[in-house]
């Protein structure tokens, strides 16, 4: 996990560099560091990365405006950092393909914490003996490869998106409550009403569904949860 590559995205220096302290002696040695979106974006064209931590209140454009833009290039996991707290907000970044969203002040140790159990969530998966390819109807999942086809075309999916339907690929036909799907994916303990699920369903029917409004995919059971359909069920 220490050899992660990890890019940190803030305009103010002090900020970057305690958080960089703070991983550094967490053993992480792999660190870089933007002050700018232009900084951010020619970094992830240019090396492969295996987390963001990406500010919003960039001084040339907003890490909400580059978020994109840095998923055209990377499926790496991004954590928006940002003193902007309303509930809209964090919807508007997981709907732009973030895969957490930490509010400004913050513990830098919560931030590493974070940083940490994802990596380790992450690495536990693609150690899982799971099989390695899932085809349902139009839609075919490789994850050795990471990649996502329907009707034979490429679909990019922002990182945690990807894990949702990996989740729902290797349990087909279960159903899941938003409770189960939280901890399962996200690994981390539900504590109330909180609409990040529905967010990730909502774009992931997005990206696979022909009709997402009316999805044959990722079917919702009323009042209970959500299940992948296989055409064998």
């Amino acid at each position: 996990m220490q050899d992660a590559k990890i890019l940190i995205v803030d305009d103010e220096v002090a900020i970057s560099q305690m958080i960089m302290t703070i991983l550094k002696k967490e053993q992480f040695r792999l660190i870089d560091t933007a002050a700018t979106a232009a900084e951010a974006l020619a970094q992830c064209r240019h090396k492969k990365y295996d987390l963001i931590l990406l500010d919003v209140m960039l001084p040339d454009r907003s890490g909400f405006e580059i978020c994109p833009l840095i998923r055209e290039t990377t499926d790496a996991p991004i954590f928006f950092l940002t003193a902007r707290s309303t509930d809209l907000d964090k919807l508007s970044g997981f709907a732009l393909g973030a895969d957490d969203y930490i509010t400004k002040p913050f513990n830098p140790l919560e931030v590493v914490a974070r940083v940490k159990a994802h990596l380790r969530r992450k690495a536990g998966q693609l150690s899982e003996q799971q099989p390695s390819h899932y085809q349902y109807g139009p839609l075919t999942v490789n994850t050795l490869s990471g990649t996502v086809t329907v009707s034979g075309e490429h679909i990019a999916l922002p990182a945690q998106v990807y894990q949702l339907l990996v989740f729902f690929c290797q349990h087909p036909n279960q159903l899941f409550s938003k409770n189960q799907l939280y901890e399962r994916v996200w690994g981390e303990e539900f504590l109330g009403e909180d609409n990040t699920v529905m967010v990730h369903i909502r774009k992931l029917r997005e990206k696979i569904e022909d009709n997402p409004s009316q999805p044959q995919l990722i079917t919702t059971v009323r009042g209970l949860g959500y299940k992948l359909v296989s055409e064998q069920s």
